[in-house]
């Protein structure tokens, strides 16, 4: 620790130096903490975003909610913690049910846990929270006020309902026109039931519609049945959410054969009921979670031995016929092998994904590349030809002498997903999606914004980010306000000023008197400062030895096996129950804030740190500092298993 600025004479010069000789080595703390009488720095308390959340697209408050599932933050007076948490859930994401379900969770490879043993099971405990919600028929809060303003949200998936709830908790009403039948998008259209039962995705679509305020127009396609100019006459703002809808054709010869199709059209065709069985041999290239559905789908429509041919797969996911529920009355499994360019470690599909597969009887190989579709007479496709490959600078290149060919009646490419923009080329950037800056405006179309797939296809949670923070900007266009520079951490913070409100602690309003200090003042929070915007918390500013091992919770998975999977559509995850959930939100480490362990009260050696009283205190407010007794150990910072203190202020 350094000394105090002392005045030192060298050859006749008066000279200030801040350190004496030597001081540039660290001192023995041991033998000096206790007879210290001054101090450079002292702790201050510093909020930070953990890194789940810094890692979440949707920007969910995740930390706060598993400390609301946990018991450790309480809800409001009058509300249970169960409802507490649906709404801190909620306040990002709409959709805990689905995302708790379906979401790959990056927040849980970015979780400061991995560096202890096992990452918190976030996915589990939102999927607890959704499902808690759906069967205590929670609700969400009306808008606190009308505004008068509409708008048009095109595409009524993921992004486009995201946006129309946080709009209309804003006030403002809104019109969601969808070319589909039914609400929902990629979660109703792009994904089986059994990932995504449709009882919990209508609910939490209902919910959304329960605000008032929303009315759909569904069935009808904007740039066909309804034009721009119509829908900006109506509006005061839209908003394009239309999705990435068109699968890429595979690139090699043969490769727009009849029977080979798109995994997004393939798995259309089963969600809507049209597609009963798939084909003898079904080959499907891809590596991610669109071709890990479509090879499941496969293996539990399985085939029949022989079907007319106006009856095959293919005719019924380019949308010429639906197959009768009775073709699927002699069905026997079907050959489905599953190709990915990348070796099994840089698959995107989710790993335990891969795995179901390969348990459910899916053949599954990696490191090869297609070369070329092999026609029969007919102009079908009646095999797939590959070659084993490596990456060279992010391309394929196939080794000479490893090609080798998988018969094949059904190619299914799983290989990237486009826009289809037909009417709506005036949107069109050249390649098949809608540009958009920073604040999600499209450029050269004032009152226009754009969310979701349709401006770089990625996940179903980025695409609820991206609507959320597009929703701000709308909000901020209809009140005739410039968007605010955004965050360098965007995401739905935790917010200390609005806890204390909730707690009914909220500072005093300030008298404009002038005072050394705030300390003793009820106008300011002093000793604290919220850096969630700027700032991730990384593992090496935790005291991870205060963490012990603790083993995971984890939801039980109905996989079936090969023999088993043939019309095997039920649920394949069994939810955590309520005692499991809480036990698993105990394991997250609240990085970036005080989660009351003591440590700092009991390792501080001049009882300089100590509890807010129980009535003033809340979550965020749990210990304060003497300064007339810290000398500046920094002790309590150093086994803060947080990283929720700084030796910052100076003394």
């Amino acid at each position: 620790m350094a000394t105090p600025w002392s005045k030192t004479h060298r050859s006749g010069n008066h000279t200030f130096r801040k350190f004496r000789d030597g001081d540039h080595r660290w001192p023995d703390l041991e033998s000096q903490i206790f007879d210290a009488d001054y101090s450079h720095k002292c702790p201050t308390y510093v909020h930070r975003t953990p890194p789940c959340q810094g890692s979440c697209p949707a920007g969910e408050d995740v930390r706060g909610w598993l400390q609301v599932v946990r018991g450790l933050e309480k809800p409001p007076e009058g509300m249970s913690w169960q409802e507490y948490a649906f709404r801190r859930a909620t306040d990002a994401n709409p959709f805990p049910a689905q995302m708790g379900r379906v979401c790959p969770a990056p927040c849980e490879d970015g979780c400061n846990r991995n560096e202890v043993e096992d990452f918190v099971g976030i996915n589990s405990v939102e999927q607890f929270i959704g499902d808690t919600a759906i069967a205590e028929s929670f609700a969400f809060a009306p808008p606190e006020r009308e505004t008068g303003k509409r708008i048009a949200i095109v595409g009524g998936g993921p992004a486009g309902l995201t946006a129309a709830y946080q709009l209309r908790r804003r006030g403002h009403r809104c019109t969601v026109y969808d070319d589909h039948e039914a609400l929902g998008g990629m979660m109703r259209y792009g994904i089986p039931g059994y990932r995504t039962p449709r009882q919990y995705l209508d609910h939490e679509i209902d919910r959304i519609l329960a605000l008032g305020g929303i009315e759909t127009r569904l069935s009808t396609r904007v740039g066909r049945d309804v034009g721009i100019e119509e829908i900006e006459a109506e509006h005061d703002a839209v908003l394009w959410t239309v999705g990435c809808q068109s699968g890429r054709p595979l690139p090699v010869p043969g490769g727009d054969a009849p029977n080979c199709v798109s995994g997004v059209k393939f798995l259309e065709a089963f969600n809507e009921g049209r597609l009963q069985v798939a084909a003898d041999r079904v080959v499907c290239v891809g590596g991610g979670d669109t071709s890990i559905d479509v090879v499941s789908v496969a293996r539990r429509l399985g085939r029949i031995n022989r079907i007319n041919p106006k009856d095959r797969p293919e005719m019924v996911v380019h949308g010429f016929v639906a197959h009768d529920v009775a073709v699927t009355a002699a069905r026997t499994g079907a050959t489905v092998t599953l190709t990915s360019l990348l070796p099994r470690s840089g698959m995107t599909a989710a790993e335990h994904e891969v795995e179901d597969a390969l348990k459910e009887g899916v053949t599954v190989l990696t490191g090869v590349m297609p070369t070329e579709v092999v026609l029969a007479g007919d102009g079908r496709a009646r095999a797939l030809r590959f070659a084993e490959c490596d990456m060279v600078e992010g391309r394929p290149v196939a080794r000479e002498g490893t090609e080798f060919e998988i018969e094949a009646d059904l190619v299914v490419s799983a290989i990237g997903q486009g826009g289809n923009l037909e009417g709506l080329e005036t949107l069109d950037n050249g390649r098949g999606l809608i540009d958009a800056d920073a604040f999600y405006r499209v450029s050269g179309r004032p009152g226009h914004f754009v969310a979701g797939d349709i401006v770089r296809p990625h996940l179903l949670t980025t695409a609820i980010g991206q609507a959320s923070i597009a929703a701000g900007c709308i909000d901020q266009h209809l009140g005739g306000l410039e968007p605010a520079r955004r965050p360098k951490v965007d995401v739905h913070h935790f917010r200390l000023l609005d806890k204390l409100r909730e707690q009914r602690l909220a500072p005093e309003d300030y008298d404009h008197r002038q005072e050394w200090g705030t300390c003793f003042s009820n106008y300011a929070v002093h000793n604290f400062e919220d850096r969630s915007a700027h700032e991730i918390v990384p593992a090496d500013e935790l005291f991870l030895g205060h963490f012990p091992p603790t083993p995971r919770h984890r939801r039980e998975e109905r996989v079936p096996s090969g023999e088993a999977v043939l019309g095997h559509f039920e649920e394949r995850i069994v939810g955590l129950g309520e005692e499991q959930a809480m036990a698993e939100a105990a394991r997250c480490m609240s990085c970036g804030l005080c989660f009351e362990c003591d440590n700092c009260v009991i390792y501080c050696p001049q009882d300089a740190v100590f509890r807010v009283k129980k009535d003033k205190g809340t979550t965020g407010r749990y210990v304060d500092t003497d300064y007339t007794r810290c000398i500046g150990c920094h002790i309590c910072a150093d086994v803060c298993p947080s990283g929720y203190i700084d030796m910052g202020m100076g003394g």
